[in-house]
Parts: structure tokens; C-alpha cells; sequence
């Protein structure tokens, strides 16, 4: 089998598949194209010879690699990604162009915009690689199509080359960029002990740390009256928004935080003169900080309250997923045997915290310890996001070793 080509081929094919999920709906899944792409997983599962592969009416896709006999004992391994990708970026067609034997410099894309060494420094160390882009119009969807490719192609492997091994379990979700993904995911029909989602992040990646994270949506009803006769009577929603949004912590932003530093993201606002919505994520790894932060919200609302009265400002506030850390380190071999079976494909382990969130963290919680996998990604959730073959390749190596790590395992404490 020549991986590389394979995998090219079926990434390029996976994202030609529009799926944004939509942050707006109260369906399940959230939007109907991810059918289409759980449809086509399904069918090359069974073309592969997973006679158990299925897709549910909530588009969970699940299938079954039975262990080889005499392996029934061995741990059951799950192989988890998302079929769902944001929904920023995604009006156009999808069109992934292959660029092969990338020199390393900036990079014009057809829409104009450029992937640039400054914007991106690592892009000289993918020099002589064969680079996978959009036109820049739209994602890429490598967040998480890559992660679908590579675990198909181990499928794929594990089925022509006849290795013994334990029970597979694979398994793609639906609505993981809006934190939905596991809400309905069957961990005990799944039948994993262990599971690793494969989503995001450089090559060699491993992540057992992530965020507490949490929605925030303030709801301004403003009083409206002619501005001539406004004063004392006139609320505008629009600017009792903007002095939500002023109250925050200026520093406490993406742009200005990284490693462990949470924050508070605007991602949307709207409104006029008599209505006015703020949409936030809140993140924040430890805890205690993560609690303060909700709580700085709450005290913004009250505030807004007794200054505008009770029926002007309303806060909601849903918690998201928390962070799984303290579910994986008592299974801390998942962690030790994803370094060991790195360092056997040649790759050099990246042990970082997820300034984000994955299906895994919420899954460590439901009974199913599963840190998360890079998949050679990079840029992601955005028209910028790009990936290689070769780096796919070497994450679909890395999982090989896993399964054979997991194989040759006596036991495992649970």
C-alpha cells in the first residue's frame, strides 16, 4: 500500500463534504450534510470488512474490528475523530489544492491570501513535503478530517496486513466544534476500555490537559423612544452591549493569552437600538480560575441590572466539558504507551496542554479514559488551515504502534 497516496486520497475526498455543524440548531445532529459524510464512512467500513459498521439516527458512526483469536483479552482500543467542522469559512465549495514538494516559503492561495513564515514559523520545517491547503476561500477541514483519514487508513492496514491484535473499536462523532459531540455517544456499545480521539495538533502530539469551557450568552432588551425625547428614558441594547464587553478583562482574550492562560472570546454580537446579543466560550485549565471567570460574569449582570433594571440584562450560561486530566492520570499508560509508540515511528513526542476542547475530555468523564492525538494539522478553523500527507502518514504509524503496544499487554488495572 503506498499510505501516503491513500491517505491524500481519502482526506481530499472527505473534504469535499461540506459538514458545519450549527451552533443555532437544537437538532441532533445540528446539521443534515453530516449524514453525508457518515453515510460514505460507513460504506467504506464495510468495504473493508467491518460487517458491524452503522450510523444511528443521531449520526454516530460506529464499527467493530473483532480481536484475533487468542487476543480476546487484550485491552479493547478505540479510535475516535469528528465528522463535523466549524461553520466559519464554509459558504463556498470546498477545494482542497495539493501543492507537492512545498519549498518552505510564504504561500499564495488562489482566493489572494497568503500562509505566511511569519504567521505560521513552522512552515520551513515542512519544506520537501507534499502540503494540503484550501483555495482560501474556506477551511480546509483537516480539523477533523484528518483524523477520520488516518484512522480509516489504520483500519485499512490492520485488515490487509493480518496483524493479531485486540478488539478496535473506531468511531466518528457529530457536532464536536459546537461541544455536542459526546452528549449522545454509546460508550458502553462502543465497547472500548481505552480510547484516543484524533483531532487537531502537530504530528507526535499528545494532550491529556485541556479546558473547563463553558457558553456565555448575554440578552440586552434595550427602551426605545424618539432621541429627542430620550433622556432618562432611553436604554440603547446596543450600547449597554458594549459596556458588557468593556467590563471584561481587556488581556483575557485569545490574541493575548497562550499555554495555560484562559479567557473570554466574543464570537458573535448583534443587535440595534432595541435588542442586542453577546456570544461567548469561556476557558480556562485550572478550575478555580475557571469558576472565577463565570462568576465576573454573573457580577456583570447584576450589575447591568440594578443599573438598567431587572428585565434589561438576562445571562446564560452553559458548561461545555471540563478538563479530563484528572481522569487520564490514573490510567497513565495511555499516556506512556502513545510516547513509547512515537518514539517507535520515528516522531518526537509533544506532550501540551489543548487550549481547547475534544470529544475525549467529556468521554474521560462518561466511564471512557481518552486523551487526544494530533493529526498533523495546523491553522485550523479558518481559511489558513493546512496539513501534509507526510504528516498524516506518520500519525497513522504512530496509531500502529499503539495497537501493537496494546496487543502484546498482559493487563491493564482499570
Amino acid at each position: 500500500m503506498d499510505k501516503k497516496k491513500v491517505l491524500t486520497d481519502r482526506f481530499l475526498r472527505y473534504c469535499k463534504v461540506k459538514t458545519p455543524s450549527n451552533r443555532t440548531s437544537e437538532t441532533v445532529p445540528s446539521s443534515e450534510c453530516q449524514f453525508d459524510l457518515a453515510h460514505m464512512l460507513v460504506k467504506e467500513l464495510k468495504s473493508l470488512g467491518l460487517e458491524d459498521a452503522r450510523v444511528n439516527d443521531q449520526c454516530y458512526v460506529y464499527a467493530t474490528i473483532p480481536a484475533t483469536k487468542g487476543y480476546e483479552d487484550k485491552p479493547a482500543l478505540g479510535f475516535i475523530a469528528h465528522m463535523d467542522t466549524v461553520s466559519d469559512y464554509t459558504r463556498s465549495s470546498i477545494r482542497p489544492m495539493v501543492w507537492p514538494d512545498y519549498d518552505g516559503n510564504d504561500l499564495t492561495l488562489p482566493s489572494g491570501r497568503v500562509i505566511s513564515v511569519k504567521d505560521f514559523p513552522h512552515l520551513p520545517s515542512l519544506k520537501g513535503r507534499t502540503l494540503i491547503t484550501s483555495d482560501g476561500n474556506t477551511v480546509l477541514g483537516s480539523d477533523d478530517k484528518s483524523g477520520i483519514a488516518e484512522i480509516m487508513t489504520l483500519v485499512e492496514i490492520i485488515q490487509e496486513s493480518g496483524i493479531p491484535h485486540g478488539k478496535i473499536c473506531v468511531g466518528f462523532t457529530p457536532d464536536e466544534e459546537i461541544g455536542r459531540g459526546p452528549d449522545h455517544f454509546d460508550v458502553k456499545g462502543f465497547g472500548a476500555d481505552f480510547a484516543y480521539t484524533l483531532d487537531g495538533g502537530c504530528e507526535g502530539s499528545i494532550e491529556y490537559e485541556n479546558f473547563n469551557a463553558a457558553s456565555a450568552e448575554f440578552t440586552i432588551r434595550g427602551k426605545g423612544v424618539h432621541p429627542g425625547a430620550a433622556k432618562g428614558v432611553l436604554v440603547n441594547a446596543a450600547l449597554v452591549a458594549m459596556q458588557i464587553n468593556d467590563m471584561l478583562p481587556g488581556g483575557e482574550i485569545p490574541a493575548k493569552t497562550s499555554g495555560y492562560e484562559g479567557f473570554y472570546h466574543l464570537v458573535e454580537m448583534k443587535g440595534d437600538v432595541e435588542e442586542a446579543h453577546l456570544y461567548y466560550i469561556v476557558r480556562d485549565h485550572d478550575r478555580e480560575k475557571f469558576q472565577q471567570k463565570l462568576e465576573l460574569l454573573s457580577y456583570i449582570e447584576d450589575t447591568m441590572k440594578r443599573t438598567y433594571g431587572e428585565d434589561i440584562v438576562v445571562l446564560k450560561i452553559e458548561e461545555s466539558y471540563r478538563n479530563m486530566k484528572e481522569k487520564i492520570e490514573p490510567h497513565f499508560h495511555l499516556i506512556e504507551n502513545a510516547i513509547k509508540a512515537t518514539k517507535i515511528a520515528g516522531v518526537e513526542p509533544v506532550i501540551v496542554p489543548i487550549r481547547g476542547g475534544t470529544d475525549g475530555a467529556s468521554l474521560s468523564f462518561m466511564g471512557l479514559p481518552c486523551p487526544n492525538l494530533g493529526t498533523g494539522g495546523f491553522a485550523c478553523h479558518g481559511p489558513y488551515e493546512h496539513n501534509t500527507a507526510e504528516g498524516m502518514e506518520k500519525m497513522t504509524n504512530i496509531l500502529y504502534e499503539i495497537v501493537k503496544i496494546y496487543r502484546d499487554y498482559d493487563a491493564i488495572t482499570a
